[in-house]
């Protein structure tokens, strides 16, 4: 690096190479939104396939949102000793073996096998949060840090739209879902392969990133912090209030969101909603997790005049009543009521979580990790949605789960609007969801 070369990047904030640094982990991005959001299909295609109910379908989530709990310290781990491009290109690995594990178990016809391979998956996924959120952070000055985060959040939220409506096209067509198909070992056989096909396919694609990678580690190295630091255990910071009740919220509001996403297809497939295919009801969940994209890119433009806890309060306000309406109406009232839902959930996460780091007492790092902790939310509260609609025999009542969640995302939120940052300077260290 020449001489001009380091002082041009002194005077940006931004190392050599950031440029093309931040576009490479941004596609890791991309990545795990894709493979979260396939989930939503897999719910309604292993409930037919394998002939589940709710609460053992709903264990997908819970295989896949329990990894955060139990290996986002492990991870932490491993960046530290491997470094951003190894910790990333080691993530995409068992991302891949991951995927590998679901032929073997659908050839055994063995459910408790793509569970585990779910939770592999999710392994790797929580891994790759660990090591690219905090990069993107460095990739330049301090000031433009919240920018570049929304911008790799956008393309987070882009896999979201995409992975539902393309996982439906493989996983809810032929074999049990065939029009007129009955379950019989031939029909099922087809949609286990379907399945297969699914995994595989999402498999090439994690292997195709990580050569893609590979061939930029040098690139990502060299702008990189030259530093990483050791596994800061997220418990320190239980000696904030405000950072417990951040991860409570992150709890509240990853569990309200996944378990809307995981119901919605067996929702609008159903007689007293849509009645729509299967297939067609599983893409119409894309229009969920698109409005999020968009709601972020609108909430990212007005709050450059609303205070974002502001933003907040009427985000969660209009998400519970929107699953209020869900649970009380039927037709295509409730179905475009629940999938609205989306737009208004868009901002809550990063907002949450910067909000929580303004206010937080604790050190930024332990924070930050406490926060991240709290999406284990996700694997518990659809659970619990899960068990009421198979106690009521129907959706629409389990959606009263999120819209308690919002509730309590209100309070928060108001709590906010009421307290002044006491940490006006905490990075804004914002995980992709």
């Amino acid at each position: 690096m020449t001489t001009e070369t380091t002082a041009a990047a002194a005077e940006t904030g931004r190392p050599k190479g950031a440029g093309a640094a931040f576009a490479y982990v941004t596609t890791l991005f991309f990545a795990w939104g894709f493979a979260t959001s396939l989930i939503d299909p897999l719910i309604a295609a292993v409930k037919r396939v394998f002939d589940l109910n709710n609460a053992e379908a709903f264990l997908t989530t819970f295989a896949w949102f329990i990894a955060y709990g139990l290996m986002s310290l492990p991870a932490a781990s491993v960046l530290s000793k491997l470094g951003y491009s190894r910790s990333i290109i080691g993530a995409l690995i068992v991302m891949v073996a991951g995927c590998l594990i679901v032929p073997a178990a659908t050839a055994a016809d063995w459910y408790p096998g793509v569970l585990v391979a779910l939770f592999v998956i999710a392994s790797g996924v929580t891994l790759l949060q660990v090591a690219a959120n905090p990069l993107v952070a460095e990739l330049g000055s301090r000031k433009g840090a919240s920018s570049r985060l929304n911008l790799s959040q956008a393309f987070n939220s882009l896999g979201t739209t995409i992975g539902p409506w393309l996982g439906s096209h493989v996983l809810l067509t032929g074999g049990v879902f065939a029009a007129g198909a009955v379950v019989t070992a031939a029909t099922r056989t087809q949609s286990l392969r379907s399945i297969d096909m699914a995994f595989l396919s999402m498999g090439a694609f994690f292997a195709l990133i990580a050569v893609f990678i590979f061939t930029a580690r040098k690139s990502i190295n060299a702008a990189a912090p030259k530093t990483v630091g050791a596994a800061v255990s997220p418990f320190k910071a239980l000696s904030s209030p405000w950072a417990i009740f951040g991860a409570l919220a992150i709890f509240v509001y990853v569990g309200s969101e996944v378990a809307i996403g995981g119901m919605l297809t067996n929702f609008l497939e159903s007689p007293e909603v849509l009645n729509a295919p299967i297939e067609t009801a599983g893409k119409m969940v894309a229009l969920y997790w698109g409005g999020a994209m968009v709601g972020r890119f609108l909430g990212s433009f007005l709050m450059r005049w609303v205070a974002p806890a502001k933003l907040l309060v009427g985000c969660t306000v209009a998400a519970g009543l929107l699953c209020l309406i869900v649970s009380q109406v039927g037709g295509p009232t409730a179905a475009y009521a629940a999938l609205s839902i989306g737009l208004f959930n868009s901002i809550m996460f990063p907002t949450i979580f910067t909000l929580t780091l303004e206010r937080s007492t604790a050190p930024t790092s332990a924070t930050s990790g406490l926060l991240v902790f709290g999406i284990i939310g996700g694997a518990l509260l659809p659970q619990v949605a899960a068990r009421i609609a198979d106690a009521a025999g129907q959706i629409a009542p389990a959606f009263i789960v999120p819209a308690l969640g919002y509730v309590a995302l209100a309070v928060f939120a108001i709590a906010c609007v009421r307290t002044r940052p006491a940490n006006t300077d905490a990075a804004p260290t914002v995980a992709g969801h």
